[in-house]
């Protein structure tokens, strides 16, 4: 028997273990690529499971749909993404998600002793900022911005 080349979106989810509804947003975002069959169903070819799975990871390490789209555009269609690929997307990630890392500690670190926002402690508060001084340096939360 001949192995399965194309796969219908319900294959995909039950392999995958996305839903078929985040399947079709995928598809919408051109993350991933179907074609219809003369009754208008989808296919998919095998590849688009490797493809799944990165999407996967990389959102769960915090990575956005529009920067795992961009990365994908590096890579060649209708071929299933090898380990030479992943280490050129897992790379070119990684300065971006030290940064996060860098951010996500100081925030925690800067946040152990608040009580939250109007608290009785706004003179110990590593958020304060008397008079907007900060606002010379730019917008934001300058003191929770990793430089």
């Amino acid at each position: 028997m001949a192995p399965v080349r194309e796969l219908t979106v319900g294959q995909v989810a039950m392999r995958s273990g996305v839903a078929v509804s985040a399947l079709h947003f995928y598809e919408a975002r051109g993350l991933i690529r179907s074609h219809r069959t003369s009754g208008n169903q989808r296919r998919y070819s095998r590849d688009v499971l490797r493809r799944v799975a990165i999407i996967r990871v990389a959102q769960e390490v915090g990575i956005s749909l529009a920067e795992i789209a961009r990365a994908f555009q590096s890579l060649p269609e209708e071929r299933t993404p090898n380990r030479e690929d992943w280490n050129l997307l897992s790379t070119a990630w990684r300065d971006a998600l030290d940064h996060k890392i860098s951010q996500l500690k100081k925030l925690r670190d800067g946040l152990t002793d608040c009580i939250g926002c109007g608290c009785m402690s706004i003179d110990k508060c590593p958020l304060r900022n008397k008079e907007d001084r900060l606002a010379r340096e730019g917008t934001g939360a300058r003191r929770l911005l990793v430089p």
